[in-house]
């Protein structure tokens, strides 16, 4: 067989890309080396989500970085459970916990986090609008050195599916006023994609159950001093912004946040501007 016929495994592509376009150049494409001992914790709040539970879990183990798959089912009705359930003894790379009463994202998230025990912990939603794919360019500040916490964009140059302009107006709206409050100057504060260190996620004490989780999150993460490590001093979290595709859903798709949600949100934001 013809040697140049034989397919290239993940090392010598990334040589090969190496070679090509220069190192500098790859690590501006968000090509570069992730540490073998990297393990990455992915939590999935699940809400009957039959329809696409199969295919995010295939686009999320076809990511080529180790990984906890953690799946908090918020008492689905739809199937969901009952897929899962079986999973429990087909699927072992897969640690699935269940809720028996639905109490919201932000409490299944919460359920989530306890249960990750990776470096990085990472936020996904179960209904395929946001693509796993761009989990190594997330993850690149964090690995890097450069951030404690990373949150995606869907404002700042990706691809995205056009749909309501009051949905994406508001979601400006929020993110101006919880900048208002915690002087940051994030893009998209409601982004699914939100990436942490492990100790970052962990400790601090959550308590929105429902999608309050964005704002409250935002907030706490702001004002959290990352402990002292090897010798250096304590500091705030280092916050990174990287732009991320969307395929969003509409709601005779199956999205759920509303107009409700919207105002709980502005709540959580005056809430949660200055401490619990």
């Amino acid at each position: 067989m013809d040697s140049s016929s034989v397919p290239l495994d993940e090392g010598e592509r990334l040589d090969w890309l190496f070679r090509t376009l220069g190192e500098a150049t790859c690590r501006h494409l968000g090509i570069y080396r992730i540490p073998a001992q990297i393990v990455l914790s992915v939590v999935i709040p699940v809400y009957n989500e039959r329809n696409t539970l199969h295919e995010i879990l295939r686009q999320v183990r076809a990511v080529p970085i180790r990984k906890q798959i953690i799946l908090v089912d918020d008492c689905s009705k739809d199937g969901t459970r009952q897929i899962l359930e079986a999973m429990k003894t087909t699927d072992p790379d897969l640690t699935i916990v269940f809720h028996d009463k639905n109490q919201g994202k932000g409490a299944a998230l919460r359920t989530g986090f306890q249960h990750a025990t990776g470096d990085i912990v990472i936020v996904q939603d179960a209904d395929l609008e946001y693509d796993p794919a761009q989990y190594p360019q997330l993850l690149q500040p964090i690995i890097e050195g450069k951030a404690d916490v990373v949150y995606g964009s869907r404002f700042i140059g990706e691809s995205h599916r056009v749909l309501h302009f009051w949905h994406s107006m508001g979601n400006r709206v929020l993110t101006l006023l919880s900048n208002f409050f915690t002087d940051l100057n994030l893009t998209d504060m409601e982004v699914c994609y939100k990436v942490f260190r492990r100790e970052v996620i962990q400790g601090i004490k959550l308590g929105s159950n429902r999608f309050g989780f964005e704002p409250e999150v935002t907030a706490k993460v702001a004002r959290f001093q990352v402990p002292p490590i090897d010798g250096r001093p304590a500091r705030r979290c280092r916050i990174y912004e990287i732009p991320v595709s969307y395929n969003g859903r509409d709601y005779s798709e199956g999205k759920k946040i509303g107009v409700k949600d919207g105002f709980q949100a502005l709540y959580c934001i005056v809430r949660y501007a200055f401490g619990d």
